[in-house]
């Protein structure tokens, strides 16, 4: 069933939401539509629209806080197995067919000081960050029951993009005063465009991707977070805050226990997708910090490869009482796994949906 945006806002605010929310977080992994189609499987089980899952509609707010004024990408190999290209950023960049969905960067174009200066420009403000033709087009859908997002470069993986992993990790170090101007950079950009644009429409939810961990725990911890992402993090929550935003949303896989803290200290109140086989276990994690944030995802996408008594028992689990009325989405904590047989996957939807008390054919707005 489609929601309404208010709707939405109460749930994840703890504001007496009208019931609980079941979703599906992000869909299948490349390869796992030919195994539900040798198993018999329907079209719109396969686009997901059979099972009544909850959702809201969301758009863009109308103003762009990423590179601009970009490189022409550029096919340099093409095969079977993989695809190699040079993309917008100038990275080289190598793609596995078939496995893969994000490419992986091969070359990062920032070494230096130097380096960033010379692309710095791709990151900086200009007029044509704002579509004011978005932007209208956007109040007409928030009136309509849509959620209007906003979207800023992640604190770690804005750099991290930029010069890789480990680069990243060591010019915190090594090179602050580069990673102070990347960032303050983002932050300037960010602030200018979305001052403009809460001007003259409300958004109701500012997203980052950082995707900064693994199952070790975050790349790095809260006194580098407080140091250099805090500052940039809250002065646009504070800014979209005074003028009636009410969402903020962190995208990151991994073990991020550790640095839960820093980041709600800097404005963030809604985790994702909070995996489980990374320590990120979402009835703890309420325990421990009650309702200073809300969740989404969470329930153990791996479960699905089991039986169904093992389906059961983590939902009963996740949907433990201390989990309702509100706060929460539940769905998997990513994408469906390669080798989910479809009957168990079948399953999981059914009994989440009983547990929860949701009625996939209620009056609304069906997938179907």
């Amino acid at each position: 069933m489609r929601w309404d945006r208010q709707d939405y806002i109460d749930l994840m605010t703890f504001n007496h939401p009208k019931r609980e929310m079941f979703s599906e977080t992000m869909g299948l992994l490349v390869g796992l539509d030919g195994e539900w189609k040798a198993q018999g499987a329907a079209e719109s089980e396969l686009d997901l629209s059979a099972f009544g899952f909850d959702y809201i509609h969301s758009c863009g707010c109308g103003g762009n806080t990423g590179a601009i004024h970009t490189q022409k990408e550029v096919v340099l190999e093409n095969t079977k197995e993989y695809l190699i290209s040079r993309d917008s950023w100038g990275r080289t960049t190598k793609m596995i067919k078939g496995t893969a969905t994000i490419p992986l960067p091969q070359t990062y174009p920032v070494k230096n000081m130097d380096d960033w200066l010379n692309i710095k420009h791709m990151f900086e403000y200009d007029e044509t960050r704002i579509n004011l033709d978005e932007l209208e087009n956007s109040k007409k859908l928030q009136k309509s029951g849509s959620v209007v997002k906003a979207a800023i470069p992640g604190g770690y993986d804005f750099p991290r993009e930029l010069m890789g992993e480990e680069r990243t990790c060591l010019c915190y170090y090594d090179n602050p005063e580069l990673m102070i101007d990347i960032l303050q950079t983002a932050s300037d950009t960010s602030f200018k465009v979305l001052e403009k644009i809460s001007s003259l429409i409300t958004i109701d939810c500012l997203t980052v991707h950082e995707d900064m961990a693994g199952k070790g725990g975050p790349m790095i911890g809260p006194g580098l977070i407080n140091e250099f992402i805090h500052p940039y993090y809250r002065r646009i929550w504070d800014l979209l805050k005074s003028r009636g935003t009410k969402l903020f949303i962190q995208d990151s896989d991994g073990d991020m226990n550790p640095v839960i803290q820093a980041f709600f200290d800097a404005g963030v109140n809604i985790v994702f997708p909070c995996e489980p086989a990374a320590g990120m276990d979402i009835v703890s994690i309420r325990k421990k910090y009650g309702k200073q944030f809300a969740l989404r995802g969470g329930i153990d996408k791996h479960v699905l490869r089991q039986g169904k008594q093992e389906i059961r028992k983590e939902l009963e689990y996740k949907l433990q009482d201390c989990m309702r009325g509100g706060g929460v989405s539940f769905g998997l904590d990513h994408r469906i796994p390669n080798g989910t047989p479809l009957e168990n996957y079948r399953y999981y939807v059914r009994t989440a949906q009983e547990m929860l008390g949701i009625d996939p054919h209620e009056k609304g707005w069906i997938r179907f």
